[in-house]
């Protein structure tokens, strides 16, 4: 496959970006897309020009690292699959592909299509943890837990972090990230002693992030590579209301 890349190209985050052209020629079809940015960057390295900076880990859909804009839909043109999943036979030889990094002022780009994502850590750390002790491996089947929570639970585990919702939403709402870290630790008894409290922080430090509000346009679910539904942020809406009544009602609970 012969290819035309239209890449981003940034090189420090307060310099001046642009997009720059590059030929991308005999790719295989069964390359993932990093494989192929690999194969650009070894071309860039040995004419003596600088590599394309772009996050990556696992390259299994794990580890939500790799996200960028393909062709203006994040993660690409497949549903439910990470950039590093994504094979070079979803385009078709001849193509112009436009890569960017995520859109969103809660994203800065720190260079080309790296961007900061430590907003995301900053939610987490609001409340994205349990204090009740777990125990181990053996008392998991201990406590009973109907299997629509648990199913539900797992299915907003699933969330990568990886901000592909940030970057389509219109708003660049981080609604859907932090309505599935509230969903699935609200949904199990581990999770009781700080859900509402967790509810309160997170919400409250999500919008101190910078982030846009949601408005439930959709497109978050549309581009989440695990497929999280927005059901998730109905589920968060009602904790944090309830977190809030509570803290009027008693000032000391939700904080302490």
């Amino acid at each position: 496959m012969n290819l035309t890349l239209r890449v981003w190209r940034q090189s420090a985050p307060d310099a001046r970006g642009s997009i720059v052209n590059y030929e991308a020629n005999d790719i295989s079809p069964d390359m993932s897309f990093l494989e192929m940015l690999d194969v650009v960057n070894e071309r860039l390295t040995e004419r003596g020009e600088i590599p394309i900076a772009f996050d990556h880990d696992c390259r299994e859909g794990i580890c939500g690292s790799c996200g960028v804009m393909i062709n203006g839909a994040a993660h690409g043109p497949m549903r439910g699959t990470a950039t590093c999943q994504l094979h070079m036979r979803s385009f078709t030889d001849g193509d112009t592909i436009t890569v960017e990094p995520w859109r969103a002022r809660a994203f800065p780009v720190i260079k080309d299509l790296c961007v900061d994502r430590s907003a995301f850590d900053r939610i987490i750390a609001a409340g994205g943890y349990v204090s009740a002790n777990t125990g181990g491996a053996r008392d998991a089947n201990e406590i009973l837990i109907p299997k629509e929570n648990v199913d539900t639970a797992m299915d907003a585990a699933a969330c990568i972090g990886c901000g592909a919702c940030v970057a389509a939403c219109p708003n660049a709402s981080a609604s859907l990230f932090t309505a599935a870290k509230i969903t699935h630790l609200g949904l199990l008894p581990q999770g009781q002693p700080e859900r509402y409290r967790r509810a309160l922080r997170m919400v409250t430090r999500m919008d101190l992030e910078s982030f846009g509000g949601c408005t439930l346009f959709g497109e978050c679910q549309d581009a989440c590579p695990k497929e999280i539904s927005i059901d998730t942020i109905a589920r968060m809406n009602r904790d944090y209301l309830k977190a809030v009544m509570i803290a009027k009602a008693e000032p000391d609970s939700t904080t302490a």
